[in-house]
């Protein structure tokens, strides 16, 4: 088993197979022409899968396939059936605009849970936020895999400005549909302009939500980050994910593989260690995997303060969101 300093085990990959999306959301990929990888940076499919399975040798149990877009990549169903070949639970993180095109590959894969990245309910407001007109599509793609059976979260980032006047909306949407809505603290990455005064806070969005409706608490699930509660008489929930106010290291179980094949041992982290590198060089790629957990730092990286009110933006060493992976 992969165990920290801090007792931690850890037994849930987070791996990004592009830093390409679709979308130019402005938290994430703020530049319309931003440089991708070329593809012989990217780790290839056998490489995916060989060092998949090393994680799994050592105790992973659970797989994230994230991006940029996961889609967009060409070799997403063939990636997609090697890796629920292994034995881990298979889940996947997507903006859903090509959902459409794979619902018979995620069956075959056995994937019962997406996390659907949606900001806005209303289609201007996705426009500016995305500079892609496409909410429409998203939304059919939502609805569709909720009649295929799919378990569907749905991960709006707070923004100030947006969440104010949509929160209700997206707690309204819980009452007919088996939606779980999960409203995420803004965070600090590389070109995003994030300071602490536009972090709306969870405790700040859940005294809108009580004002409206009567809802209750709901048991938070082992290694959650997310705060779940249900309005009375919904079929589904939703959540806050407070990342700045209030962080959930304490357990924390996860490791990610960037889509060039560098391990972080934390979101927030700003050590990685080269595995594709190091397997392309013929080399054993577990000591690196095993120093990178014994090097994890408590809490958020190692970079923040005991307030996020205190953080510089400015200071943290760490890349974009879309070229760490989701």
């Amino acid at each position: 088993m992969l165990v920290d300093k801090h007792q931690r085990v850890h037994d849930y990959l987070r791996i990004s197979l592009t830093d390409s999306c679709n979308f130019r959301c402005q938290y994430c990929m703020p530049d319309e022409n931003v440089q991708c990888l070329p593809n012989k940076h990217l780790m290839q499919v056998d490489e995916i899968e060989k060092i998949a399975k090393t994680f799994v040798d050592l105790g992973v149990n659970k797989v994230r396939l994230t991006g940029g877009e996961p889609m967009v990549r060409k070799e997403f169903p063939q990636i997609l059936e090697m890796i629920s070949a292994l034995p881990v639970e298979v889940s996947l993180t997507t903006n859903a605009v090509l959902a459409h095109k794979y619902i018979d590959h995620l069956k075959a894969a056995g994937v019962r849970s997406l996390n659907i990245s949606l900001d806005t309910l209303d289609p201007e407001t996705f426009k500016r936020i995305t500079k892609r007109d496409q909410f429409q599509r998203v939304w059919d793609n939502i609805i569709l895999l909720l009649n295929e059976g799919f378990r569907v979260k749905i991960n709006a980032v707070a923004i100030e400005g947006v969440i104010e006047k949509e929160i209700l909306n997206f707690v309204n949407i819980t009452k007919n549909l088996p939606l779980h809505v999960r409203m995420i603290e803004f965070m600090p990455f590389e070109g995003n302009h994030w300071n602490s005064k536009k972090v709306v806070t969870a405790k700040q969005m859940l005294k809108w939500v009580e004002a409206e409706y009567d809802m209750v608490k709901l048991k938070d699930e082992p290694h959650a980050t997310a705060k779940k509660y249900k309005a009375i008489g919904h079929q589904g929930t939703f959540a806050f994910i407070t990342t700045m106010t209030e962080h959930f290291c304490g357990d924390c179980n996860r490791m990610r593989l960037t889509a060039d094949g560098k391990m972080k041992n934390c979101l927030f982290g700003s050590e990685e260690m080269d595995l594709l590198g190091t397997l392309r060089k013929g080399e054993d790629i577990v000591p690196l995997i095993l120093n990178s957990i014994s090097r994890k730092h408590a809490v958020m990286g190692g970079q923040f303060s005991k307030s996020y009110k205190d953080a510089e933006a400015s200071a943290l060493k760490n890349r974009s969101m879309i070229k760490i992976g989701g």
